[in-house]
């Protein structure tokens, strides 16, 4: 491995920089070793436009696909090695930096939010709001890096590939004033614009609607062009993914009784929009 190469990129600091080095590394050495992408593909179980992407730097592969190209190619162990750098990404918690991969790679993700505003809908102001909460004694450059890294995520959200993105919002997303008054109008603002841009589909879950399928936190579902769906849930202090089909499934059941409780799409744009009106106001008074 062209180890100075490797360094000099890390040190640059560009994540896409250093992904786009593992793309070129993996096409170099697969043409090295005679095997085209299709047989590449066949023998690492997905397809040989993805190893394309891989090599483009479009997606990027999990730690256990860097693995069985590391067997195919006889590469003693280096594309794990690389992606374990990689995906160590000190931004995020060792529980959700797996997550952040698969947010890229999915083709749909649905998710149930109680209490606030999915990381991928966050506004900037919103997300320091979020983030300082947490961590009242951590330096202006931590809240910094980790403010970037959620814009940094929602940028799927842009992209022309971006995946279909399903949010159910309990309305306790909508009245908690996270940030104050003109960081929720602004943020709420935003959630409404994306609806209007068909960047997502966000339904409310009222308070009306009572008890609910998913009590004890929030859950993401994420479906993939050439892999299993998997599941992930978080709680204040901890995350698990799932890729158990008979878990999966069971979270599957879950959302999808949340999306029936929920208002429609239609119905749930004018709470959002009243909701960020009220903060607006309040914003106006202070």
């Amino acid at each position: 491995m062209r180890v100075s190469t490797w360094g000099l990129v890390m040190a640059n600091g560009s994540r896409q920089a250093a992904w786009e080095f593992f793309g070129t590394e993996l096409k170099r050495r697969r043409e090295d070793a005679g095997i085209t992408q299709v047989d590449l593909g066949s023998r690492v179980f997905v397809s040989g436009g993805y190893i394309g992407q891989f090599e483009q730097a479009i997606r990027k592969p999990q730690l256990d696909g860097a693995q069985r190209i590391d067997e195919a190619l006889q590469t003693d162990g280096i594309f794990e090695r690389l992606c374990r750098k990689l995906i160590d990404d000190p931004r995020y918690a060792d529980y959700f930096a797996g997550v952040v991969e698969l947010e890229r790679l999915a083709t749909k993700i649905c998710e149930f939010a109680p209490t606030v505003v999915p990381g991928l809908l966050q506004t900037a102001d919103y997300a320091r709001a979020v983030t300082i909460a947490a961590n009242p004694f951590k330096p202006d450059s931590y809240v910094d890096d980790i403010v970037a890294a959620r814009l940094e995520r929602s940028l799927i959200l842009a992209d022309a590939t971006r995946p279909e993105y399903w949010v159910t919002l309990h309305e306790n997303v909508l009245r908690i004033p996270v940030g104050g008054p003109q960081a929720m109008a602004a943020q709420l603002e935003h959630v409404a614009r994306l609806m209007r841009e068909r960047a997502a589909v966000v339904t409310v879950l009222s308070f009306g609607a009572g008890a609910h399928a998913a009590m004890n936190g929030s859950l993401k579902l994420m479906e993939f062009e050439d892999a299993p769906q998997v599941a992930y849930t978080e709680t204040s202090f901890s995350g698990t993914l799932v890729d158990d089909p008979a878990v999966v499934k069971r979270a599957q059941r879950a959302y999808d009784l949340l999306r029936v409780a929920a208002l429609s799409p239609e119905a749930s744009l004018p709470l959002i929009d009243s909701a960020a009106e009220d903060f607006r106001r309040c914003a106006s008074t202070t």
